[in-house]
């Protein structure tokens, strides 16, 4: 296979059918050794998370097919770490989707004068960031993306109706077994000019609490699994 791309997270290979396979690596964003899904570099490793992150996107790519929601995840190998999805153009050199239920994190850094930490954001919060460490994964708008011929107003605003809607249904799913999301981390793509959900709906892509303590990622995955 051909690698095409080595993220933080993942490496990224094409294959011979036209598809893409990702394979997952322990590798999670954070800071001092410290897991933040709002950070854009890796903090630390974990051993088992490129697995756990798999089947926590398989088990959600799985419920989004179900509500009709179209993403580029065809199939998976546990064993592996891998997963085959269909071939899809990032917006620029890549986007980053966050969907607030509550402020926290990187929102407080930024916005703690407004507003207190645990605040609910009623509706969700929607947010994008250019993926570029360089630059600390700098904010932009819609007007900013459409101005720099990033993607149409259309486009964009597809992609918010996506990530409201997939937001909501990973939050009722953690939420009846006790869990609650504060927020989570999407990547959108397009294919076909269809925007599509990519990459990975991952325990290290997401904020949960249980009864007020952050939930750790591989501890997440089995409370969504082993239900």
């Amino acid at each position: 296979m051909e690698k095409i791309y080595t993220g933080k997270t993942k490496d990224v290979f094409k294959l011979e059918n036209g598809n893409v396979l990702l394979k997952f690596k322990d590798d999670c964003t954070g800071k001092d050794g410290v897991f933040d899904p709002g950070e854009n570099t890796v903090g630390l490793t974990i051993e088992g998370i490129g697995r756990a992150n798999l089947e926590t996107s398989i088990h959600y790519f799985e419920l989004l097919k179900e509500a009709g929601i179209k993403t580029h995840y065809v199939a998976a190998n546990v064993e592996e770490a891998t997963m085959e999805v269909l071939p899809a153009t990032v917006f620029g050199h890549g986007l980053e989707v966050i969907c607030r239920l509550v402020a926290t994190g990187s929102f407080i850094r930024r916005y703690g004068e407004y507003i207190e930490n645990g605040t609910v954001l009623e509706g969700g919060y929607v947010e994008c960031t250019f993926k570029n460490d360089a630059k600390g994964d700098p904010l932009v708008t819609m007007e900013g993306l459409t101005a720099l011929g990033v993607m149409s107003e259309e486009m964009f605003a597809s992609m918010k109706e996506q990530t409201l809607k997939i937001t909501r249904i990973v939050a009722d799913d953690l939420k009846s077994i006790g869990l609650d999301l504060w927020d989570i981390k999407f990547e959108f793509g397009y294919n076909n000019n269809e925007v599509i959900l990519i990459d990975e709906i991952a325990s290290g892509n997401m904020r949960v609490y249980k009864d007020g303590q952050i939930v750790d990622p591989v501890e997440l995955t089995k409370l969504i699994l082993n239900r």
